[in-house]
């Protein structure tokens, strides 16, 4: 039987778009200044410019503008140089081994310079422009109007970089709403990966200035993994809802934790009936997990796939440790772990903690018990961070329909991100006419 491979080309983003337009427009300058230039040099300078924030594009934009001043003035240094050096005739620099020697010792010169000058970004752009007007266009019959055009056709496509990548049609901002969205499913694609839309758009709006934050059941270790690169201010919430997390500071700002007397009465219940487990404690805003034993394969997964990140620490004991205990994880063969739930579910004392069942994602056969203080739920952590945060409204997006206020269908088409971008920044004309 052969097996159908489905492909799907992605839809060109707005930086293909805004590129394509900018490249056009050097063009459409080049004709009305009469064909003067090269406008080789501003669609080069509009690409480099191009960039997917607005931050970063300032920042190629000043290395750019930089480096082609500092090559441009070498190489009319350069050409000044070899044209006495040759009577001062129009056309009259020719090929010569003392040009180029003169050539290598200036790129040198152009370097230096960078440093000199505190601009050693720019020390690339500055070699490209001083090579270009000295190796390919020294001969030219009139080089120093070369330089004069090179810098003013690069300056021409910064420009436009600048201008069209800033062009926007007019929106509101709602920075009164906190953005509360999942990760697998939502966020994540079906493969459990970030698309580079997703990641390029969450950065964008979070740096505009959107209340934006994640919920859910990973811990912060796993949450930096899944969404690398991506920017997040506020504080998350993790642990499916036992601490809230400051990504910036490495800090749990919060964290509902069993008393040591529940920590000790769960983990004995779970020692006299021989089942092993890993306790997740916060100590000192470090997350350390203890274990006593590694008796099946997932509990040796987990551990070999987790052991070496710098974000968890995991201790070997040999009592149980009841201090400041977030969560028991349990991990079992299915049939295993569901007779473990109902013997909990059974006990008198079960109302003080909250008990999570679920078949394990990464380990077929396996299902794993996460055991928490009673009051760990995210809805109880969303609250005290719109509190902390003074925010009264509050949109959710998750993969449950029914559970939040906006429901993921379908994470392969960026959705979530195409929402988020709607609801807090929508067109308004009114706003162009204010």
């Amino acid at each position: 039987m052969i097996q159908q491979i489905s492909f799907k080309l992605p839809i060109p983003g707005q930086r293909i778009v805004r590129s394509t337009i900018a490249v056009a427009l050097c063009f459409v300058i080049y004709y009305l200044r009469g064909k003067r230039g090269i406008p080789f040099y501003s669609a080069l300078a509009v690409l480099q410019c191009m960039q997917p924030y607005h931050t970063s594009m300032k920042e190629m934009a000043k290395k750019r503008t930089t480096g082609t001043f500092v090559g441009a003035f070498w190489g009319l240094v350069v050409i000044l140089i070899l044209l006495a050096l040759n009577g001062n005739r129009p056309g009259g620099i020719e090929e010569s081994f003392t040009k180029y020697m003169l050539i290598s010792l200036f790129t040198g010169i152009v370097l230096y310079s960078t440093v000199v000058l505190d601009c050693k970004k720019s020390s690339y752009f500055s070699c490209v422009v001083f090579l270009s007007i000295t190796v390919m266009h020294i001969t030219d019959e009139s080089p120093i109007l070369f330089v004069m055009n090179r810098v003013l056709d690069t300056l021409i496509g910064i420009g436009l970089a600048i201008i069209v990548n800033s062009a926007h049609l007019p929106r509101r901002k709602h920075n009164e709403i906190l953005f509360v969205s999942g990760i697998d499913d939502t966020i994540l694609n079906s493969g459990s990966r970030l698309t580079p839309y997703n990641k390029v758009e969450l950065n964008r709006l979070i740096e505009n200035g959107a209340n934006f934050t994640i919920s859910t059941i990973r811990t912060p270790a796993s949450v930096r993994e899944a969404l690398e690169g991506v920017n997040l201010k506020l504080p998350i919430i993790a642990m499916d809802g036992a601490v809230l997390y400051d990504m910036e500071e490495n800090s749990f700002l919060m964290k509902y934790q069993m008393s040591d007397s529940q920590a000790d009465k769960m983990s004995t219940f779970l020692d006299d009936i021989g089942i092993t487990y890993f306790t997740n404690t916060v100590v000192d805003d470090l997350l350390v997990i203890y274990y006593q034993n590694l008796e099946n394969e997932a509990e040796q997964g987990i551990y070999e796939r987790y052991r070496k990140s710098p974000y968890r620490n995991y201790v070997k004991v040999e009592h149980p440790i009841c201090s400041n205990v977030v969560y028991f994880l349990v991990i079992e063969k299915k049939e295993k772990t569901e007779q473990l739930y109902q013997q909990l579910m059974e006990q008198e004392w079960v109302s003080d903690f909250r008990i999570v069942l679920a078949d394990s994602m990464n380990y077929p056969g396996y299902a794993h018990i996460k055991i928490y203080h009673k009051q760990a739920t995210r809805e109880h952590m969303l609250q005290n961070l719109e509190a902390l945060l003074d925010i009264e409204k509050t949109v959710t997006f998750g993969s449950i329909e029914g559970k939040y206020d906006v429901f993921i269908a379908n994470s392969d088409r960026n959705i979530m991100v195409k929402e988020l971008k709607k609801r807090y920044e929508p067109v308004d004309f009114k706003l162009a006419n204010s």
